[in-house]
């Protein structure tokens, strides 16, 4: 990432990105389309309101991780290979414990947390089995992104893709096999999803052995090193709580959805796998350039920093809302992939033509924040993030739905959140210091 042409660096490690996340979106939305397909409205409806839980209770810890991941490709670009091996072991450490934790966090508390949702009665039982399938593979789900992210601060996104693909291929295959031959039903589709991620873990894993590069992983040498721990945690608990806390958020907008009963919570659930696909190209360049950034100011590159920072930005935009319009347009035929039900088509068909359209607002405030992770000021997109897509999100579906109770008043909670942080983070880019101030990063 510190030398030769910019844009192809960018390009070229973002693309596997892509290619890598378009794989694990496929196998997340396969649960969906199999049992919207096989089992109903009834079941596609169960499996979608656990999304936001789900995200919940995962976000903090990758937000962990992806701090992690800032500090080991900041020593990486330094070639600071002593304070690098550290790092990756301490990250690795933590992502065990941390795998443990949510798995029985996750288990315990499924049926309250499903309730305070507002969950339709009628699916309850098949939400609750579903979570707590799925939570009980938490350690293959944050061991897996613990070690992606060590793959990619190093440069390596190649490998990480293969492995998706294999990971991905062996999801669909057993839920086609779960519910679609041997019926199953919902529990079967979460078991597949654990599976599929044991199997990317392990390969991740086997393969940060396997290398005799500095960045190589010795299982006896995994274990928590403070201070190192300290550097990650500073890092990354902006994002973990600012994940946490939007996706908090997000469940109060899933209240809201849900109380539309169950066809809403099928369409709208539906919308989602496809907006999955539709924010490829902002979370890969989102990704990129926090490594981009953070790999040349470990190499004191300032000025490559802010020219790649530049280019990641524009990139993103259009490819977003190239990806947006497409959604809008098509948008009937790919919520009818999932479930045929008039009620859920037109549910998710008013979703996708209420948001698809402000997809580049998104992709310019993901970019900021992936930049101002890179620069070492996490605390930047935490707080502009956690102002508008928490605080006001909550509050604007709280009181605009009391006025006008009908469902498009909860999906104008994404593009008018999303406008206020793209004008506050314009702001930041702007006039603050950070873009001329580089070389004040040590």
């Amino acid at each position: 990432m510190t030398e030769g042409p910019i844009w192809k660096k960018i390009v070229t490690f973002a693309l596997p990105l892509f290619l890598g996340n378009l794989f694990q979106q496929l196998y997340n939305t396969a649960d969906s389309l199999i049992v919207g397909n096989f089992l109903g409205s009834d079941a596609l409806a169960a499996v979608s309101s656990s999304g936001s839980l789900i995200f919940l209770m995962v976000g903090f810890f990758n937000g962990i991780a992806m701090g992690a991941g800032v500090v080991v490709a900041r020593y990486f670009g330094a070639r600071q290979a002593e304070k690098l091996h550290r790092a990756i072991h301490t990250d690795v450490a933590f992502g065990l414990a941390a795998g443990v934790l949510l798995t029985i966090i996750g288990l315990l508390l499924a049926p309250q947390m499903l309730v305070w949702m507002g969950t339709p009665e009628d699916v309850m039982p098949n939400s609750v089995l579903y979570f707590r399938i799925y939570f009980s593979g938490s350690l293959a789900f944050v061991l897996y992104n613990v070690l992606v992210g060590i793959l990619q601060s190093v440069g390596d996104s190649r490998h990480p893709l293969n492995y998706l693909i294999l990971s991905s291929l062996v999801n669909i295959g057993l839920d086609l096999l779960f519910v679609g031959v041997l019926g199953l039903g919902v529990g079967s589709a979460a078991f597949a999803t654990i599976v599929s991620q044991f199997i990317s873990a392990f390969l991740c894993l086997r393969r940060l052995m396997k290398t005799d590069a500095e960045y190589r992983i010795v299982l006896s040498k995994i274990r928590f090193d403070l201070p190192m721990l300290r550097q990650i945690t500073e890092n990354g608990l902006p994002a973990g709580l600012q994940n946490s806390i939007i996706a908090l958020a997000n469940v109060v907008v899933q209240s809201n959805i849900n109380s539309f009963g169950k066809m809403a919570v099928a369409g709208c659930g539906a919308y989602s796998k496809v907006e999955g696909f539709g924010f490829l190209p902002i979370t890969c360049f989102s990704l990129a350039l926090t490594t981009f950034i953070s790999q040349n100011l470990g190499a004191r590159q300032y000025d490559r920093a802010k020219e790649g920072a530049r280019f990641g930005i524009v990139c993103s935009i259009f490819l977003a809302e190239l990806v947006g319009v497409c959604i809008y347009l098509l948008s009937p035929v790919l919520i009818a992939a999932f479930n045929s039900d008039p009620a859920v088509v037109a549910f998710g068909v008013s979703q996708a033509r209420t948001v698809t359209l402000f997809y580049f607002l998104l992709a310019f405030s993901h970019c900021i924040a992936g930049i101002m992770r890179g620069a070492g000021k996490a605390t930047v997109p935490m707080f502009v993030m956690l102002c508008c897509w928490c605080i006001i999100r909550v509050t604007y579906v709280t009181v605009a739905v009391r006025f006008f109770p009908v469902i498009t008043t909860v999906f104008w909670a994404y593009p008018l959140t999303w406008s206020l942080s793209s004008l506050l983070f314009l702001i930041y880019f702007l006039k603050a210091d950070w873009i001329h101030g580089f070389e004040k990063q040590r």
